[in-house]
């Protein structure tokens, strides 16, 4: 199999924090860092990128610097200016959403539904529309403004991180996506039976509930791994997304 994982296992240079580590498809080894909601980090042979940081959900201070930064978009607890000014240096580069890359004056590299970007030999990102559909959720995600979720592609292996969004055209027309982080939180994105439609639909290999709780309307986890298990296509992680 591909993909190998050891929960736990921390990164040497930086605080421990939980983490899994895996092979792509080429054997690059990488780990992906849960630091809380939809802050998480990527370490690719101790090259760093970071999603979405907010200092609520770790001390970035601590941190090893950034050689990339992805924020999806511009609300409290995906974009932080503070934190990212904690793990950037001169050579960070930093690819965001177009509202959010209002705030760095447009200077980063602004994504757009469709938009591809290769900042680092190491990654190919492509942005993916993120926005609510649900008729009484329209007003937390418009679709016209443009949020982004990415795919990273690291060594073969495509990871898609959704962002705030439901289940979309875009994302069910979706393919060859090895691991997904789909965030059921209500009433702001999917619901349960939302997320596991979508796993169903474009069929990840791994699927990492995040950006849940934190709500009144609490995601019953249970039930998700309940339906996802019983799928047979899709391996389910919870890790300490809340």
């Amino acid at each position: 199999m591909f993909l190998a994982s050891l929960f736990g296992c921390g990164r040497k240079k930086a605080p421990a924090y939980p983490a899994d580590t895996l092979i792509a498809r080429d054997g690059t080894e990488f780990s992906i860092a849960f630091f809380g909601h939809a802050s998480l980090s990527i370490d690719v042979g101790g090259k760093y990128i970071y999603v979405d940081p907010v200092g609520d959900f770790a001390d970035f201070r601590t941190l090893p610097r950034a050689d990339l930064v992805l924020v999806t978009h511009s609300h409290s607890d995906h974009f932080d200016r503070a934190a990212i000014e904690m793990l950037e240096t001169p050579a960070t580069d930093i690819l965001c959403d177009r509202t959010t890359a209002e705030a760095f004056g447009m200077e980063c590299h602004v994504m757009r539904p469709g938009s591809i970007s290769t900042p680092r030999n190491y990654v190919k990102i492509e942005a993916v529309a993120a926005y609510n559909t649900s008729p009484h959720q329209l007003q937390f995600h418009p679709k016209e403004r443009e949020d982004c979720g990415y795919i990273l592609t690291i060594g073969g292996t495509r990871i898609y991180i959704a962002g705030d969004t439901e289940p979309t055209p875009e994302m069910k027309a979706l393919t060859n996506i090895d691991i997904a982080f789909l965030p059921v939180n209500q009433p702001y994105t999917m619901t349960v039976d939302q997320a596991i439609e979508a796993v169903k639909t474009f069929k990840p290999r791994i699927f990492y509930p995040y950006h849940f709780g934190q709500v009144e309307e609490r995601t019953d986890i249970e039930r998700l791994v309940r339906k996802v298990e019983a799928l047979g296509t899709t391996e389910i992680r919870i890790r300490p997304m809340e």
